[in-house]
């Protein structure tokens, strides 16, 4: 048997894959967040994220959760920054230049996650990381006929893990050890999200946000202290001299309920007086607390105007632009969770069902589509005009326009096809070459000449469309004799009048007397002979073509 080995060629148990590893260090599972928001002071918070560089990272990933509890904008702008990724198409695709087997397990490999449940959490669950730094998940596996899936996918609070002494860069399990337990190969998916360079516990976004969330809590509870009173009178008790504990106490007591019963007793000897009442705006108040969550709004994605913490100044068009840094973000946190999961959940499935791949290099890749398909009505009214002068891949055009291309005997959309010509009523015309039946005479129309017949038997065995050109050129030997005798007198006439001098008014006037001596029926007929031929290669539906030259066969 073929020993299993991770990513980086070293070999796994498989007893390591029967049970989760948390489910081997039971404290973790009864400890409780000893939420260190209460009371957090800049004091204490300095502390806290510097007892994080030494590596005790309990504490401020506790803090971080807190945040997120706690202040409704930094949930609200985290959720809108890791959601952005679900609206994102993803696929598994093969390396470059792949080979068919290389294609057949690019496919394999998204069919088994296709089937790995609730997938869509995973993905929400490792873009934790974005806060935190990193985020670890724990895998159950299964095995369902032959084939090793994911059973349940876990996320583990980061309170549970520590950083190892040395490096300060290695994610372990935290089990009372110096240096914690290693997570053991196929059995996380650990997605480290770099936010900004530095050591682990200093790459989370939310060390940036802490600050301004302590600032605001502060402005918050200023507010609140300020409406508690706002538009009451001071109250002022006054005691005679020689007034003991117990008389200063019962004073005391009776002014701070006066304030909100509008009643008290006093003993006889002491005064309470009412001055002005408290005056003063809120506005110092709300522009701190909107100064935090602009803060908050530019570290998380990047820009103000699209979480409506700066309202009085947003605009459309700079809206559009703040969306498009989101969009940079967008496409900076899908590269990177991509290749976590190409490490963390490709690889182990193929390793397990199909042995790995001998060159990592070669590794099917999980990919999420951030590229805006293209706008449709423009590509197609492009793509014909280049297609004209250059060599366009029909796999890029799918790709630019998000069009999938057509699997196996898929059915796929094309143009309509035009229904055959209608059957004409005629009889069919036999072969060209074939003889024609012979009919009597019409003694109305005499049959055509020899010269005539001969031009159209040569246009029935050579067609192109300038043989009605042919045609017409070929019987104009036959028209010579026929115009000759209409033509002569009015050629005759013609002469006599200029070698009289005649004006052409004058030729004109007597020449309707001419025309009515011309006989135009020989003419008549021999153009209904053309006509007849014409006719009957039209009726025929035969593509015509150039007479035969002389010379030629």
């Amino acid at each position: 048997m073929v020993a299993i080995v991770d990513i980086s060629g070293n070999p796994i148990k498989s007893s390591d894959l029967k049970a989760p590893q948390t489910s081997r260090v039971g404290s973790l599972h009864q400890e409780f967040a000893n939420h260190p928001s209460r009371g957090l002071t800049p004091s204490r918070l300095a502390r806290i994220l510097e007892s994080a560089e030494q590596g005790d990272i309990r504490a401020q990933h506790e803090l971080f959760m807190d945040m997120e509890d706690k202040d409704g904008h930094i949930l609200a702008e985290m959720g809108k920054r890791k959601r952005a990724l679900l609206t994102l198409d993803w696929d598994v695709t093969p390396p470059r230049n792949a080979s068919a087997g290389e294609k057949k397990l690019a496919g394999y490999a998204k069919e088994l996650l296709q089937d790995t449940p609730n997938f869509e959490d995973v993905i929400l669950d490792a873009l934790d990381a974005i806060g935190h730094g990193f985020s670890c998940q724990e895998i159950e596996w299964e095995m369902l006929g032959k084939e090793w899936i994911p059973k349940a996918i876990t996320h583990r609070p980061q309170s549970w893990f520590q950083t190892d002494r040395e490096t300060r860069t290695q994610i372990r399990l935290r089990d009372m050890s110096p240096d914690g337990q290693e997570l053991i190969p196929f059995g996380w998916i650990r997605h480290i999200h770099k936010a900004k360079s530095g050591y682990l516990s200093r790459s989370g976004l939310h060390r940036g946000l802490a600050w301004p969330y302590l600032f605001k809590n502060y402005a918050i509870g200023d507010l609140a202290e300020f409406l508690e009173i706002y538009g009451l009178p001071l109250r002022l008790g006054t005691y005679p001299n020689g007034s003991g504990e117990e008389e200063k106490s019962t004073l005391l007591r009776a002014v701070m309920s006066i304030g909100h019963d509008a009643a008290g007793i006093i003993p006889e000897g002491m005064a309470i007086d009412f001055k002005e009442a408290a005056k003063g705006q809120s506005d110092p108040f709300e522009f701190m607390v909107s100064w935090c969550e602009r803060t908050q709004s530019k570290l998380i994605l990047g820009g103000t105007l699209t979480s409506q913490a700066d309202g009085k100044s947003s605009t459309n068009a700079l809206g559009n632009v703040h969306n498009e840094v989101r969009r940079d973000l967008m496409v900076s946190d899908a590269i990177q969770l991509a290749g976590t999961l190409t490490r963390d959940l490709i690889y182990p499935l193929l390793a397990l069902n199909k042995g790995g791949v001998e060159d990592r290099r070669r590794l099917p890749r999980f990919v999420f589509r951030v590229e805006e398909p293209e706008d449709i009505a423009m590509m197609s009214d492009a793509l014909p005009k280049l297609a004209a002068i250059m060599k366009i891949p029909a796999a890029w055009a799918h790709e630019q326009m998000g069009i999938p291309e057509p699997e196996g005997e898929e059915a796929v959309l094309g143009a309509v096809s035009v229904p055959p010509p209608a059957v004409s009523d005629q009889p069919p015309m036999p072969p060209v070459g074939t003889d024609l039946p012979t009919e009597e005479p019409d003694p109305e129309y005499p049959p055509a000449k020899p010269a005539a017949l001969a031009a159209l038997s040569a246009i029935l065995r050579n067609a192109t469309p300038d043989a009605i050109d042919d045609l017409a050129a070929s019987l104009s030997g036959d028209w010579q004799p026929v115009i000759a005798p209409m033509a002569d007198p009015l050629q005759t006439a013609l002469d006599a009048s200029h070698a009289n001098g005649e004006s052409a008014e004058q030729f004109l006037a007597r020449l309707p007397a001419l025309l009515e001596k011309m006989d135009p029926a020989a003419l008549t007929e021999q153009l209904a002979r053309a006509a007849f031929a014409a006719r009957l290669l039209g009726e025929a539906g035969i593509e015509l073509s150039p007479l035969p030259q002389a010379g030629e066969g």
